[in-house]
């Protein structure tokens, strides 16, 4: 993971995570069946990171520019606490969020992948990359991932933030209880 010198600094204010879907929960491909069904592809290890990351006390929500039933469903499934789909211009639903959570822009970290992502991600607190993020991306972020989009990054990010605040080791120590694991899904 590349990472700016006070990126770890920043992580530990964030309360809460905001998330593009296509090429940072998905790998960004738009898979289409026979019939027009459209299909997207989830990472259960992003998975359990988020639901990670809520037992730990972080919000999380997705701001998308597509909108589409299946990050509906994969959002119920996560418990995500707010979504926006369909959000060309990402601004409006990242300053409705920061009220109704009542947070300030150091507080909320951005993953995203693509130009789409930067006028939030110039805002936000801690602003993150996927792997394959456009080099434009990449230059505005002060966490990259060592992993691509839909294969871990969310994952890998969110460990970060739970690290930078003192969370991390005590969740691997309780994996070892089995009693921790209960209602957690991926």
């Amino acid at each position: 993971m590349e990472q700016l010198a006070d990126a770890m600094e920043r992580a530990g204010k964030i309360r809460l995570v905001i998330f593009d879907v296509d090429g940072v929960l998905t790998d960004g491909g738009i898979y289409i069946g026979a019939e027009g069904e459209l299909y997207k592809a989830f990472f259960c290890r992003d998975g359990l990171g988020i639901a990670l990351a809520h037992k730990h006390g972080l919000g999380t929500a997705i701001i998308t520019g597509r909108e589409s039933p299946q990050v509906t469903r994969r959002s119920k499934e996560l418990h995500i606490d707010a979504v926006w789909q369909g959000c060309m211009d990402k601004r409006q639903a990242y300053e409705e969020l920061k009220e109704k959570f009542s947070l300030k822009d150091e507080e909320i970290a951005y993953i995203g992948d693509d130009l789409i992502d930067l006028p939030v991600m110039v805002q936000v607190g801690l602003a993150a990359a996927v792997a394959d993020a456009v080099p434009e991306v990449r230059a505005h972020a002060h966490v990259v991932s060592g992993f691509p989009g839909g294969r871990g990054a969310v994952r890998e990010i969110l460990e970060f933030v739970l690290k930078a605040q003192g969370k991390w080791k005590g969740i691997v120590t309780g994996f070892l209880c089995p009693s921790s694991m209960e209602g957690l899904g991926q």
